[in-house]
């Protein structure tokens, strides 16, 4: 039996079945992803409040450059789309430096 694009009411149950079990598992991933990047984001949030202190500056391009080559080479051997993976990390360092400039001046007054 094939699906309708209506939605799930008159698929297969056995197709119902097997899509609720598969999005289980992503809203799993979804979970632990968030959870991550939380975790994540608390380490950051530590480098921001070291680098204040020592008057530091937010951005540490070098740092992001091996980062971003790093995770590329993770995502080939995931077989994740290496661009994908470079977009998420650019994603994620904009918003590490905006957290730290914002507590580069809290810290310093500026």
């Amino acid at each position: 039996m094939t699906t309708s694009n209506t939605g799930t009411g008159d698929m297969d149950p056995t197709v119902r079945q097997e899509l609720e079990r598969l999005r289980a598992s992503i809203d799993n991933i979804d979970a632990a992803v968030v959870h991550m990047l939380a975790e994540r984001f608390k380490c950051t949030q530590q480098v921001g409040r070291l680098k204040a202190v020592h008057q530091l500056p937010p951005a540490d391009q070098a740092r992001e450059a091996r980062q971003i080559e790093r995770l590329r080479s993770l995502a080939e051997s995931a077989k994740l789309d290496p661009a994908f993976a470079e977009k998420f990390l650019n994603f994620i360092i904009a918003e590490v430096i905006r957290h730290h400039e914002r507590i580069a001046e809290d810290t310093n007054g500026h």
